[in-house]
């Protein structure tokens, strides 16, 4: 099935490159707005897979409320700090230049709807579990089973679509009957009898205690001797779970739906589990709470994180930089910025291929990376170009620094390049304290023209910034 992608991009570079993509991609359908009005429109009539915006220029047009729940992508255009600063204060985490390649921003297509599908899931986790909790908080202030046991079942009902929802109860002395304790359709019908021989699919959960999850009722082998009987009724996919105490079956959590084509998901049985169990194994409500701050950390780690080279990303980066600019001048100690670019990075993507390229990316980072202090800063700047933020660091202490990663980097031998042959690094360096650099974005853009004047001097070198001269 296409995703559908809704566009506002004014930079024509940007829109070229955009369009061009999109020509040859057929899991995706391009919308392409051609103003604010159309974009509003096209984003409330389609709900998007992901809304694209060039940056500065379109992302202001766009309502917050118009994109909630909407993953967007920025497409900066060569004001590289202007396009950086209004991406950072709309709160967008997925930004793109336009040279960085096709391959490239199909992955933070790709990455961007699939964070939206992780909160999804993360999000119905957190119904679930505040569900569960709900159930606990019931089963330990009423003594009343019958309340508990329908709470069960009128809730199971409520968050997953089925025909029926019953709690059975089989007495352990008794193996031909079961009795319908609760079910969700009428509170007050209990103590129905159930003959065991019409329902297969439950003596095989009474024998083995394991979950049965029947497809297709029609076409299940398990289900033949009662396949003209359930026809009628419509019945499609069936869930059992046995309800175990002791090492002994005391019920099961009995379900059908009559959904075509759809079975019970994984995560919906794993829900009617935790239901079936709630009462007698609290230790399934830990592993929830688990498995939710497990998700909740890798959500956090990949908020902070560059997707590809496994560094920090440049959103980190500024954050980091604005909390370290102010200690820095709070207590007036010195604080450097380097930034690199790797020399004819284009011609690796060219002899190589884009993927060749990536690798050599990500080997870059780790090996600068391995090389640099705990408390320092290191970020994916974009593209080919990374910055180094050293913390309690002055202008000579980060010029050595510098001349160290550069030979570093220069004598390092690349996996992913035939014959391990060497890359080398164009440097530029930016310090505080000093009268030109009153902000945080002072001290990127002075090493951003240092590091313009190391590649316009020859590349392989280092310098510093020319209005840095003391």
């Amino acid at each position: 099935m296409q995703q559908e992608i809704v566009i506002y991009e004014k930079d024509k570079k940007n829109l070229e490159f955009l369009k061009g993509f999109f020509k040859e991609k057929k899991d995706y359908v391009a919308i392409f707005a051609k103003d604010e009005k159309s974009l509003q429109r096209e984003v409330q009539r389609r709900t998007p897979a992901a809304i694209v915006l060039g940056s500065p220029g379109c992302i202001e047009k766009m309502k917050p409320s118009a994109v909630a729940g909407c993953p967007v992508i920025a497409m900066v255009s060569d004001n590289i700090i202007e396009s950086m600063r209004c991406v950072l204060k709309s709160d967008i985490e997925c930004y793109l230049i336009s040279s960085s390649g096709n391959e490239e921003f199909d992955r933070k297509l790709k990455m961007a709807i699939n964070k939206k599908k992780w909160l999804e899931n993360i999000y119905s986790e957190k119904k679930d579990l505040e569900a569960i909790v709900e159930l606990c908080y019931l089963v330990s202030s009423t003594l009343d089973p019958k309340e508990v046991l329908y709470f069960v079942v009128r809730k199971i009902a409520s968050i997953i679509d089925v025909t029926r929802c019953s709690m059975l109860s089989i007495p352990l002395d008794e193996k031909r009957y079961a009795y319908v304790v609760s079910t969700f359709e009428d509170p007050s019908k209990t103590s129905i009898k159930l003959d065991l021989k019409k329902y297969p699919e439950i003596r095989r959960a009474i024998n083995t205690k394991n979950i049965v999850v029947i497809k297709d009722a029609a076409s299940d082998p398990l289900m033949k001797e009662v396949r003209a009987v359930i026809a009628p009724l419509g019945i499609r996919s069936i869930l059992v779970i046995p309800v175990v105490f002791r090492n002994a079956v005391i019920g099961t959590l009995f379900l059908r739906t009559s959904r075509a084509g759809n079975t019970f998901t994984d995560r919906e049985i794993s829900l009617c589990n935790a239901f079936a169990s709630a009462s007698t194994n609290a230790l399934y409500n830990s592993f929830l709470f688990e498995k939710l701050e497990t998700e909740k950390t890798k959500l956090e780690k990949l908020a902070i994180t560059d997707y590809l080279t496994g560094i920090y990303n440049i959103r980190y980066f500024y954050h980091r930089l604005e909390q370290e600019f102010n200690r820095a001048q709070r207590y007036n100690t010195p604080l450097s910025c380097i930034m690199f670019d790797i020399d004819h990075f284009k011609k690796i993507n060219d002899t190589y291929g884009h993927k060749v390229g990536d690798i050599v990316l990500r080997e870059f980072a780790q090996c600068v990376r391995r090389h640099t202090r705990k408390t320092d800063v290191f970020a994916r700047y974009g593209g080919e170009e990374f910055i180094l933020l050293l913390t309690q660091t002055s202008h000579k202490g980060a010029i050595a620094e510098a001349e160290r990663l550069r030979m570093i980097i220069k004598d390092y031998r690349f996996r992913a390049l035939k014959n391990k042959r060497g890359i080398t690094a164009s440097i530029g360096i930016a310090f505080y304290p000093h009268k030109k650099i009153k902000t945080p974005d002072n001290i990127i853009t002075l090493a951003d023209n240092a590091l313009f004047s190391a590649k316009a001097n020859g590349r392989d070198r280092i310098m510093v910034s020319p209005e840095l001269d003391r």
